[in-house]
């Protein structure tokens, strides 16, 4: 699961009352979610120590003119607001790196809204149709969240974005593939289905079609920004499958990666691989789609967790977590051979990173979550090949991340220098 607003789980929702009464000098952290219309200007009393701003599930529509007295600003979310335009105080904002609009109903982004710091910026599921060519002089933009707006095209100055390394350009209306990207020299988690150019799906997993009664759903296994994972089992089984299944059950809106029916094709058109979590049947019904799938051997965990606030687009690893080299390229093995079989079906998963991914106790390994997936198979051939050397630079990556938490006894092993080579190899392409 990639998230694309990383709130604090420890933190608290602060309260307007709190914030007048002077309890909170001296925070680093405010949240505020009290149906705000006006920008409480007594938060201009934390400016001194204030470093992350969560507006975000406000009536919001402006921010003031003076911003910027926020010395010490870093991270602004103002997601589910009533923005009609990017707010043009936020490119004053000196130390401002981590910019959230999403699910607004921003259509204009201007130059001046956007500061020459910008690391991260998510705009997510609004109405924009033009980006200012003034993006292409973010030099340390790694992470660009643009899945669900109107945009046709990208500015000429895109080139410059040299840093970029996630980009969601899912739901849009560009008409060709822009090309531009396939230029971007550290580019390695790409979005991009459900454009007009978009070619549809080739075949398709041959699973059988259910109807939601035939499901039995208990308890949640896993969320994502697609939908809700649940265990299930038959009510009356009729068909050649397991009693215990997982069920995807998939929201109707616009996720950070795209749209849930896109993740779902990718799914089915993926195909079968030891290394795939197997989809199982399908629901299409009024109330939406679900997935079947083999439920997860026990045993199984996640291999990495999302990347942070700071890390921006790199995964973490829980404090004190450590591999063996002989390990670590067993893994590697296994996700490069998914690799190759989601290259030979052409599609782009998107999102290869080890939260991603399962492993149990000897290594064995299993993908999944095809959020942000996309087929290029009706791309041209230069296009289909830019394509592949992306999702190789994300493979670059991810074996980097794992390198990074090799235990340290193994870190001169000729199995750990090779992978490391192995790791140059793609993300010089």
């Amino acid at each position: 699961m990639f998230i694309d607003a990383f709130h604090d789980k420890g933190s608290l929702v602060h309260t307007l009352e709190q914030l007048k009464s002077g309890e909170l000098t001296g925070t680093t952290r405010l949240q505020m979610a009290e149906g705000l219309t006006e920008f409480p200007r007594e938060i201009f009393a934390l400016a001194d120590s204030l470093e992350v701003l969560d507006l975000s599930n406000n009536q919001l529509s402006q921010l003031p003119d003076d911003l910027h007295r926020l010395t010490q600003l870093r991270i602004l979310f103002a997601s589910n607001n009533c923005f009609q335009a990017l707010p043009p105080s936020l490119g004053a904002c000196p130390q401002l790196e981590m910019i959230g609009f999403k699910s607004n109903q921003i259509a204009e982004v201007s130059a001046a809204s956007l500061p020459r710091q910008t690391r991260w910026l998510i705009l997510t599921d609004n109405r924009i149709e033009a980006l200012p060519d003034h993006i292409g002089e973010l030099s340390r933009l790694q992470k660009l969240m643009l899945a669900g707006n109107r945009l046709q095209q990208l500015p000429a100055s895109f080139s410059q974005c040299q840093a970029l390394r996630l980009l969601r350009l899912s739901a849009n209306c560009f008409q060709d593939f822009p090309d531009v990207l396939l230029n971007l020299p550290k580019l390695a988690w790409l979005a991009f289905a459900g454009n007009p150019f978009c070619p549809p799906a080739g075949s398709t997993e041959k699973v059988p079609l259910v109807e939601r009664q035939q499901l039995i759903l208990g308890e949640e296994l896993g969320r994502g920004a697609s939908g809700v994972i649940l265990r299930a089992h038959w009510r009356r089984k009729s068909l050649d499958l397991p009693d215990a299944v997982a069920v995807k059950v998939f929201k109707g809106d616009i996720t950070s990666d795209g749209y849930p029916s896109d993740e779902l094709q990718a799914c089915l058109s993926a195909g079968s691989h030891t290394g795939l979590v197997q989809p199982l049947a399908r629901v299409d019904d009024a109330e939406g789609a679900a997935l079947v799938m083999r439920l997860i051997p026990a045993g199984f965990d996640n291999l990495g967790q999302p990347p942070s606030l700071d890390s921006c687009t790199r995964d973490t690893f829980e404090h004190g977590f450590a591999l063996e080299a002989h390990k670590i390229g067993y893994i590697v093995e296994q996700m490069t051979e998914v690799a190759q079989h989601l290259q030979r079906r052409h599609i782009s998963h998107g999102d290869l990173y080890a939260h991603n991914v399962l492993v149990d106790a000897d290594g064995t390994l299993l993908f999944g979550d095809f959020g942000a997936a996309s087929s290029y198979a009706g791309l041209e051939p230069a296009q289909r090949q830019g394509i592949i050397k992306v999702e190789q630079r994300a493979l670059g990556y991810f074996i980097e991340d794992l390198l990074s938490v090799c235990a340290p006894y193994d870190r001169d092993s000729e199995t750990f220098l090779s992978l490391q080579h192995l790791a140059e190899h793609y993300l010089t392409l």
